[in-house]
């Protein structure tokens, strides 16, 4: 099983700048989909894209073809609801190594499904997980 979960940042760059993820990134999100498997998604980064977007960072494009992508038949993209298992895992994830609620958020996801996050975020690079960039 090749299924990961994917960082914000880097689901973002694996559907509009490919380039930007490194080799190892690129061959994960390329392994899942090539197996069929889903690369997971906390919903938590679709309320931070919904943030950006708001902020003017991002453009109301990206959060539609974000959304497009989680709404394709292919499954390829899956929405892991925020709940009181991932609530419980957060503990794992000390605050002082990750200080940014979503960051802890989604990090407690990929330990909830035990599956490798994708992330460039070197906090959470640094957190008892494990993580592929």
């Amino acid at each position: 099983m090749s299924s990961l979960v994917a960082d914000t940042h880097a689901v973002l760059w694996s559907l509009y700048e490919r380039g930007r993820l490194p080799k190892d990134a690129q061959a994960a999100f390329e392994q899942a989909a090539a197996a069929g498997d889903p690369v997971f998604l906390s919903a938590i980064s679709i309320v931070e894209v919904r943030y950006l977007v708001e902020k003017f960072r991002l453009s109301a494009e990206v959060l539609d073809g974000l959304l497009r992508a989680i709404d394709a038949e292919d499954g390829r993209l899956s929405v892991v609801s925020v709940d009181l298992d991932i609530a419980r895992m957060m503990h794992r994830i000390p605050r002082e190594l990750v200080p940014d609620m979503p960051d802890r958020i989604i990090a407690a996801t990929a330990l909830h499904l035990d599956l490798p996050l994708v992330t460039g975020d070197a906090r959470i690079r640094s957190s008892p997980i494990t993580t592929i960039w």
